[in-house]
């Protein structure tokens, strides 16, 4: 059963920027936040908003949220959800083609974007069947530069560019990198493109879990240890050939403590959690989505189901704001569509 009454789809056209809406059915965004491998909860989350028929008018994501909510309106949630239900460790060794010799990152990330073409081919944003934005951040300005058309991957690619992770990539003559550097969880792209109502989703509001995991002696926001992973599940003659001294410095994690790889992907997750904080206060949103993603490491993408789960939970406890935000647009305009129904 929906809430507020099935909304249902948009079932705009091929430019999908012109669809009218019911009497009293809101314009409704998404704002998909970064999160690394947590960011699978948004195909949960995804799932369940279509299940009490609420979808998407404008989707705005950054980083790993550019990354599930361009697949999604390109049609390929599906595809997306079985290929990281079926990844283990071992197939997230086999998409590291590191690149120490080069600059700009740690890991090429070529393998990936083939991944992604492989779904979704060519497909521009232009094509979407709503308005999308993909947050970017500007290497050299640091502006926050919003990615509205042009090649869907290309996009993508640029809003998941972990700074060292991966290399930064040219659009338009300027560098870009993550966009969760600027604007993790990007509400006020929403508001731009029209949203009376946004519902954002934040994957880094589960403060109680954070701390460790059952039995762990050392934080766990980086997830596990690579370069340990590549010892155990590669053969040793690709492993010796891969793995250099620099490469093993970078990768594995003292007795003690945490790789270099999990100092770099920890302290990004730090700093993109207080932005988080401090946007959401400025800019918030009307019902906030926060799955339980504390105990799941940064980089543990091998954690599909887990992470899935948690988002289609998240959406069940938000079900009573979802039903007052919806309520309030049920009985007519709001004297301040950018007040939020809770806070």
């Amino acid at each position: 059963m929906a809430i507020g009454g099935n909304l249902g789809s948009n079932q705009a056209g091929a430019n999908g920027h012109g669809a009218a809406h019911p009497r009293n059915r809101p314009r409704i965004g998404v704002a998909l936040g970064g999160g690394v491998a947590r960011g699978w909860a948004h195909i949960g989350v995804l799932r369940a908003l279509k299940r009490y028929g609420i979808e998407a008018d404008i989707v705005c994501g950054a980083s790993v949220g550019a990354l599930v909510g361009g697949i999604h309106l390109a049609g390929k949630l599906d595809a997306l959800e079985h290929w990281v239900r079926n990844l283990n460790r071992l197939k997230i060794v086999g998409y590291l083609d590191l690149r120490l010799r080069q600059g700009g990152g740690l890991i090429g990330g070529d393998k990936l974007v083939a991944e992604m073409r492989r779904h979704i081919g060519d497909t521009r944003i232009e094509e979407l069947p709503v308005p999308y934005v993909a947050i970017t951040t500007d290497l050299v300005t640091g502006h926050e530069v919003w990615v509205q058309d042009g090649d869907l991957v290309e996009a993508m690619r640029a809003s998941i560019s972990l700074p060292g992770v991966f290399p930064p990539v040219m659009i338009d003559g300027r560098w870009m990198i993550d966009g969760a550097l600027v604007n993790p969880v990007p509400v006020s792209a929403c508001r731009a493109l029209g949203a009376q109502m946004v519902i954002a989703v934040n994957l880094a509001g589960d403060i109680l879990g954070k701390a460790r995991k059952p039995g762990a002696t050392v934080p766990t926001a980086a997830g596990f240890d690579l370069l340990k992973l590549i010892d155990e599940e590669m053969p040793e003659s690709r492993t010796s050939s891969m793995v250099g001294a620099l490469t093993r410095r970078i990768f594995r994690r003292d007795y003690e403590g945490p790789s270099l790889f999990g100092v770099m992907v920890s302290s990004l997750g730090i700093v993109t959690d207080r932005i988080t904080r401090s946007r959401l206060a400025g800019e918030p949103p009307d019902v906030h989505i926060a799955p339980r993603l504390g105990h799941i490491g940064l980089t543990e993408f091998d954690r599909a189901d887990d992470c899935i789960r948690e988002g289609e939970a998240a959406v069940e406890r938000a079900l009573p704001d979802l039903h007052d935000a919806l309520a309030v647009f049920a009985t007519g305009p709001r004297e301040n569509a950018h007040d939020p129904v809770r806070r």
